[in-house]
Formats: structure tokens, sequence, C-alpha cells
């Protein structure tokens, strides 16, 4: 059995180019295997080795990044197999793509609500409830009652946003993504455009998979991820090793 390790932090990074080789260094000499981005904003990822070369990694991130990693959404599972091929460290404008470079999501973020509180609020008559994900990962399992917005890409967010949501209107907004990174991004961006009370899952989907019993979910399906298990269910119990759209 192998372990998963998905994390996210933003924070400033300006040295992001010079630390791509240490931390590419500090994986390959574990032999794990995955990808990991850094930009200037940050760091975003997820990896999967032997338990305790994961957590070494973790350590040198903490080394190499001192404060900077603190804080960070750091979430575990489990894998029969090495669910990814080779190892990437990659450069880019951007940990989660926008593309809108004003949007800061250390200057503007949504209400952080607990896995625990999530049900009593998507419940609530007066919050639209915005699934954040590609329509392919909707496809596959999603929270009951859920808007999806169909996007092809998360850049398409700006478009539905203009497009389908009046701060007027949609006073109580609650937005929810695979692991947070991408709430985190959307939520900083509905802010920045005049919404006042915009909720994130903290943690996302993985982590109320990982902690609400199955008995009181309102989620329906499994969780697409974006390696070789294809999707995970309550418990992240590895699920059926099928894509949306495969016969």
């Amino acid at each position: 059995m192998l372990s998963v390790v998905a994390l996210y932090r933003f924070a400033p990074l300006p040295d992001f180019r010079e630390l791509r080789e240490p931390i590419r260094a500090a994986c390959a000499e574990r032999g794990i295997k995955g990808t990991l981005l850094l930009a200037p904003e940050g760091i975003n990822g997820t990896l999967a080795g032997e338990d305790a070369a994961l957590k070494g990694v973790l350590g040198k991130l903490e080394t190499l990044l001192g404060a900077r990693f603190a804080g960070a959404e750091v979430k575990f599972s489990t894998a029969q197999e090495m669910p990814f091929r080779r190892l990437k460290v990659r450069l880019k404008k951007e940990i989660v793509t926008l593309g809108e470079p004003s949007v800061d999501p250390l200057a503007l973020r949504g209400i952080d609500v607990a896995p625990e509180a999530w049900n009593d609020l998507i419940a609530a008559n007066d919050v639209c409830v915005i699934d954040v994900r590609n329509a392919f990962e909707v496809e596959m399992g999603t929270f009951v009652g859920a808007t999806d917005p169909k996007l092809e890409h998360f850049s398409d967010f700006r478009d539905y946003a203009a497009e389908q949501l009046d701060p007027s209107h949609h006073r109580k907004i609650a937005m929810f993504c695979t692991g947070g990174i991408r709430c985190e991004k959307a939520s900083a961006y509905l802010l920045a455009r005049g919404f006042d009370e915009v909720y994130q899952l903290k943690g996302g989907i993985l982590k109320y998979l990982e902690v609400v019993p199955e008995s009181e979910s309102r989620w329906r399906g499994e969780c697409f991820v974006f390696d070789e298990r294809v999707g995970l269910g309550h418990g992240l119990r590895e699920a059926k090793k099928s894509a949306p759209g495969d016969a």
C-alpha cells in the first residue's frame, strides 16, 4: 500500500525558479512520483510513494519554504499501486489557472466551512451552491443540489460568473472543488467583484469524504482525481477504474 499526498499553499514565492531543483531532487532521491507546480503565487500538486518517504519530502518543503509552507493544505490518501508514471516539477504562471492576474487569494479569502458544517450550509434555501470543477469531473459525482457551471477549463469560471452570477441576487454563495485550491481562487475572484458572502468547503471534497460518514453524506457518486486511481469514494476508498465517458 502506497501513500498519496495532495497539497497546496498560496504564498509569495519570488524564488520559485530556484526552488525547483532542490524540490525535484528531494522527491527523486526518495522514489517519489507525481506532479508539483511552482509559481510566484505558491505551490500545488499531488505526490505518491512510501509513507516515510512522502513525510520526508514534506519535511524538506518545510525547510526550503519555511513560514511560507506553514498552514499548507495537506491531505493523505492511499493507493494499491503507484498512481503516477513519473515525477514532474513544473514552473507555471499560476498554480491553478484562472487567467486573471489581479486575483490574489492572499488578500481576499472566502469563509472556510468545515466538512462537518457543510451539510447544513448547502441545505439552506438562500445559498447558491456551485461546483467549480470541470464538467467531466462533475459527471462522476457532486453534492445534492449543486449547480454545474459546465466548465471546460477552470478559467471559464470568469465568463460563468459574469453571465450567471449577480451580487444583488446571489447574496450567499458556497463553492467546492476537489481539494480546495480552485475554490480559494474563485472566492477571491467573486469577492473582488462585489460579492459579500462567499463560502468555501475547507479541504475540498477529499476532506469531506474522509471525515463525514457516508450515512450522513450529501455527496453522490465518486470524486475524480487526476491520477490513475481515477476516482475516490467515501473514506477515500479507490473507486472503479473508468473515467467519465468511458464505455
